[in-house]
């Protein structure tokens, strides 16, 4: 995600970084040079002029606007809706962390650690695995995130499952339910604990929702197609009304349509490690911090900052 303070007016049209701009250049390159070369032949091909008004261009302009306007909603819905899902996350987990290490009781470490404490432990582990998966992150990676947090054992046997995350929940209602029966927690107070990790739960679901359900391709193709023409064919109706200026009219229009649909692609898939996606390497950091420091531990790792404007 891009962090940074809005430029002056002037170094507004030099940003690069974060810009749908290398995306779409190679397209505008060539509007631009179709609408040079239909300004310097006067709109003729071969023998034959050919002649548009302004007429159809503004009849189809309009919709084709208003469309990628609904269709960038949609995106940004998807956008903002992935953010909630992951402050939600954020608020569950230290939610989580609380309610473990004030509501059950301490008393005899199992396996290394107490159960509570292993909870905690899982919880941050819970939203790196969540990150990876969300990610497609090679195999291996998880190694250095997931794995710090689990004992050797445990680790070893989640990590060949299909769904790490799940897995995790799976460990954390077990160590729930043995605290529960030992007569750690009381049953009263075991429902709210509980209901942290179905909303930790609900969280990957509604991620994976997400990520799994993209915008119907065909009404995005109909958008690309629909721009493509449009702004390869708007030369031939300005060359006679404009003359010269038809490159440059053409190529501001060619950058506006060009660049909504680029960027209504990159917010549509708001988990996606690029510039314009969400943040969720600094967001899993800051559970991790939150978290370990419920757990008494002062040796933490600093708030991940922009680097050259950008937060992972």
């Amino acid at each position: 995600m891009i962090v940074r303070d809005r430029p002056s007016a002037l170094r507004l049209f030099f940003i690069l970084r974060g810009s749908v701009l290398p995306r779409i250049w190679m397209h505008l390159a060539v509007s631009t040079l179709l609408a040079l070369l239909v300004t310097w032949t006067d709109g003729q091909l071969g023998h034959h002029k050919l002649h548009f008004t302004t007429t159809p261009f503004t009849l189809m302009g309009l919709p084709l606007a208003i469309f990628l306007g609904f269709r960038n909603n949609a995106a940004y819905d998807r956008y903002w809706e992935g953010r909630k899902q992951w402050g939600e996350l954020v608020l569950r987990s230290r939610c989580l962390a609380r309610q473990c290490l004030s509501l059950v009781a301490p008393g005899a470490a199992r396996d290394g650690a107490a159960p509570q404490a292993r909870i905690v432990r899982r919880a941050i582990a819970y939203a790196h695995a969540l990150r990876h998966r969300l990610r497609d992150v090679p195999d291996g990676a998880p190694d250095a995130d997931v794995a710090p947090w689990l004992e050797p054992a445990e680790w070893e046997r989640v990590r060949a499952l299909p769904n790490v995350p799940y897995a995790l929940m799976l460990e954390m209602g077990t160590d729930l339910g043995h605290c529960l029966r030992t007569g750690r927690l009381d049953a009263c107070l075991a429902p709210s604990i509980d209901a942290s990790l179905s909303a930790l739960t609900a969280v990957a679901a509604s991620c994976e929702r997400i990520r799994g359900t993209p915008i119907p391709f065909s009404y995005t193709l109909l958008l690309h197609r629909t721009a493509y023409l449009y702004c390869f064919l708007l030369p031939f109706g300005l060359v006679d009304t404009i003359g010269y200026l038809t490159p440059v009219v053409s190529a501001i229009v060619a950058y506006t349509f060009f660049g909504l649909d680029a960027l209504g692609d990159e917010l549509e898939e708001p988990f996606r490690a690029s510039d314009n996606g969400l943040p969720l390497e600094a967001l899993c950091r800051t559970i991790e911090i939150d978290l370990r420091t419920a757990l008494g531990d002062r040796d933490l790792p600093p708030a991940l900052l922009p680097e050259n404007y950008r937060l992972s």
